[in-house]
């Protein structure tokens, strides 16, 4: 038995922009203003998409953008990006595809049909199975509704015009679920529908119940097909995304390896052919996965990164024979694999001229398999005054932000300020006399400061009063520490007056 479900995102392009954009949430804003996204279409800009807010004061999309202005002072406007949206709708029914159902498609600019023909049932049934999609798409940020069908035209209809966020039809029932719809749900094209406005004809139902040699005059024979395509009387095409076979190389043997060199020379072979077929494909390796079938069952599991897209047969060579040795061929191999788990688009590239750069992606991605890819990384400022807050982790050959140079900042800044005592000081703005950390007692000859810096209170509440007021500070042997004090030394609920070291100069 057939069953269809329509999954749809009605505020797709502006969940999108949100779930990127923290700012933009309304849980971070007491009063959101009204969001919309606008594009050009012939010669005015009209709104794409806007939020519930934005449709609840009248603003709706292909309004002229001038008018929406007009209509709503302080209209928050961005520009629609519908590659964006399709490249996560695409993303979308790739997961769908993988995880619940092997047969997804495209429906549209906001949806996706899921074939449930014999899988809604290791689900917990369609209901169960409808509830988990949505709140799959509510856990990234995404509002949802969702039908289930005989038909993918009238689970596109109920998806999109029904009452409920779960709409369920059963299979032959699909004229009376839809009848009481506009004719909109049909996917009918502009003059169908222009024609029906003019006819009064404002329901599904009506169309139903009138002759079919009317309806074709009047309307069109496209109305006939997709009124048919609902009804099931007529199938519908239905394209499901294809998942891309990850690009992967074999080898079995006639017996057994289990000699450290009969293993590098299949590892060898295996890269070999692994490059000749990301060549074909003009693809590049991030991951690979190198799977050994021994001849007792088991099968045992390796995997290599790289920083940087390659399909460079020698360096992949270099790295899998590193892992040679974490090879436990028991009884003997029988059979191995390299699949390349992850992939990118990797162009030819010329690498002769006195520009072109030195080559590190191999020599980051040799250290990283011998210490591990946590322990190789870059610092980038992020934009937060908490100095523990200003500064994250990248990959190796990310590009980083730089930090300001109003205030100098320590070579070394410790992962989490350390508390010092025996501290001596004067109020309300001095700098320490002599402080005690580690056990070590220190008298300071030089300082400089107060740099005050206050609680980001947007992002905790505790820190709605919080202040630190920064000192550098230098002691008598010529070390040169960062300290700060909480509060400002008037008023309580700044902080208790307590000292830390934060950082350590050069």
């Amino acid at each position: 038995m057939k069953r269809v479900a329509s999954l749809t995102l009605p505020s797709l392009s502006i969940d999108r922009l949100r779930r990127i954009d923290r700012k933009l949430r309304p849980a971070t804003q007491p009063e959101p203003s009204p969001l919309v996204t606008s594009l050009r279409s012939g010669q005015q800009v009209v709104i794409a998409a806007a939020c519930s807010q934005s449709r609840s004061l009248g603003l709706y999309p292909g309004m002229a953008l001038t008018q929406a202005r007009a209509l709503v002072p302080g209209l928050d406007i961005r520009p629609a990006e519908p590659e964006a949206d399709a490249a996560f709708l695409k993303r979308l029914g790739l997961f769908a595809a993988s995880r619940w159902t092997p047969r997804a498609a495209l429906s549209g600019e906001d949806g996706l049909w899921l074939d449930l023909s014999g899988v809604s049932h290791l689900f917990g049934g369609e209901r169960r199975m409808c509830q988990r999609i949505l709140r799959f798409c509510s856990h990234l940020g995404f509002d949802a509704r969702i039908a289930v069908a005989g038909t993918t035209g009238a689970a596109h209809a109920l998806a999109r015009f029904g009452r409920d966020s779960i709409s369920l039809c059963s299979n032959g029932h699909e004229a009376e679920a839809i009848a009481p719809l506009p004719p909109a749900a049909l996917r009918l094209d502009d003059h169908a529908l222009a024609s029906a406005r003019r006819f009064g004809i404002e329901t599904i139902g009506e169309l139903i119940g009138m002759p079919r040699g009317p309806l074709a005059r009047r309307f069109g024979a496209s109305l006939l097909t997709r009124l048919d395509q609902a009804l099931g009387r007529s199938e519908e095409p239905f394209e499901p995304i294809v998942l891309q076979e990850q690009p992967q190389a074999t080898l079995r043997f006639l017996e057994p390896i289990s000699s450290a060199e009969a293993i590098e020379q299949v590892l060898a072979d295996l890269a070999a052919l692994l490059v000749e077929r990301l060549e074909r494909l003009g693809l590049g390796v991030r991951q690979v996965a190198l799977i050994c079938d021994r001849i007792d069952g088991d099968e045992q599991k390796l995997v290599i990164g790289t920083v940087g897209a390659t399909r460079d047969g020698r360096h992949l060579r270099h790295l899998l024979g590193m892992k040679v040795e974490a090879i436990e061929p028991g009884f003997g191999i029988e059979a191995m694999h390299l699949v390349a788990s992850r992939c990118e688009p990797l162009k030819a590239q010329q690498i002769g001229g006195a520009e072109h750069d030195a080559d590190l992606p191999p020599l980051i991605d040799r250290i990283a398999s011998r210490i591990g890819s946590s322990h190789v990384f870059r610092c980038s400022a992020v934009e937060s005054d908490v100095p523990e807050r200003s500064v994250r982790r990248v990959p190796a050959l990310n590009r980083t932000e730089a930090w300001p140079r109003e205030w100098p900042r320590p070579v070394r800044l410790l992962h989490r300020p350390e508390p010092v005592d025996k501290v001596i000081a004067g109020l309300p703005d001095q700098p320490p006399v002599r402080f005690s950390w580690r056990g070590k007692t220190h008298r300071i000859r030089k300082a400089d400061g107060p740099e005050r810096i206050f609680g980001e209170w947007w992002k905790r509440i505790g820190e709605t009063e919080a202040v630190r007021d920064y000192f550098q500070v230098e002691d008598d042997s010529g070390a040169r520490f960062w300290l700060f004090r909480k509060g400002d030394g008037v008023d309580g609920r700044t902080g208790d007056l307590s000292w830390y070291v934060h950082g350590v100069f050069a």
